[in-house]
């Protein structure tokens, strides 16, 4: 007797369906992309003073920035190319954690915010960090 088949072919499950995704799958486009937003939203709640717009201002280039050079990186010409925009959104990412911690300092109330964005923000320098390092260890197949 010949088995039935479940298989589905619109199963979230099945690799041929467009909306796909493996299990467990990173996608750090879309984590970039909400720390981004979540910066910008931050930074609306914020006094917009004269003393607090250029920090504003700041955080959110870098804040964005990072996840911008990320896209960026994901269509890089070369390896040298995608390296590079790489090693920018680290920086990017360093940069943010610096602005979020003036902040902290003049605005303890927002501690509470500051700490969650930092804590991102420090996780995106470290995977950025650690995507260089993998880079860098396999073998050199172009420019």
């Amino acid at each position: 007797m010949p088995k039935t088949s479940n298989f589905n072919p619109q199963s979230p499950t099945n690799p041929q369906n467009p909306s796909f995704k493996k299990p467990h799958t990173f996608d750090l486009e879309a984590r970039t992309l909400k720390f981004g937003k979540n910066i910008v939203n931050f930074c609306a709640k914020l006094p917009q003073t004269n003393v607090f717009k250029p920090i504003i201002d700041q955080l959110i280039r870098s804040g964005t920035s990072l996840g911008a050079n990320y896209y960026e990186a994901t269509e890089a010409s070369s390896r040298r190319d995608f390296l590079n925009k790489i090693a920018i959104a680290k920086k990017e990412a360093k940069e943010t954690q610096y602005w979020l911690r003036l902040l902290a300092e003049l605005l303890p109330l927002k501690i509470t915010d500051i700490k969650t964005l930092s804590k991102e923000a420090q996780e995106l320098n470290l995977i950025f960090a650690a995507i260089i390092r993998n880079s860098n260890s396999k073998p050199k197949f172009d420019n």
